[in-house]
């Protein structure tokens, strides 16, 4: 009544498991070469009429803040803090913008969700 075999199942080709061990290899030793180029490239952001300046690398570390003499009003702290907190999170934005131009094009074919 039943028949031996395989059915009617299609077959797909499968690529060689070293083929594709060696295209991980190559996309890993891609992105961690730009993850390094990440670390060395900047954004800076400034903000208040250059008030306060701050840099941050492509791994949003914060390099710098800089402060204008004139904005250290000390009857003004407030406005400040406001600057710096503005400066530092605009930055912080620019950097991710450049960090997901730099991983798109090794991230893009992935198509993993949550991977960036």
């Amino acid at each position: 009544m039943g028949s031996k075999g395989k059915g009617g199942r299609m077959r797909f080709p499968q690529p060689s498991g070293g083929s594709m061990m060696k295209q991980v290899q190559q996309l890993q030793a891609q992105m961690m070469q730009a993850q390094e180029q990440l670390g060395q490239e900047t954004v800076t952001v400034s903000v208040g009429g250059g008030a306060v300046t701050v840099v941050m690398t492509g791994q949003q570390e914060l390099r710098s803040i800089t402060i204008s003499p004139d904005a250290a009003n000390p009857a003004d702290v407030d406005m400040l803090q406001d600057l710096v907190l503005t400066a530092v999170n605009e930055a912080m934005a620019k950097s991710r913008d450049l960090a997901e131009q730099k991983m798109a094009p090794l991230t893009g074919a992935l198509n993993i969700p949550g991977l960036m």
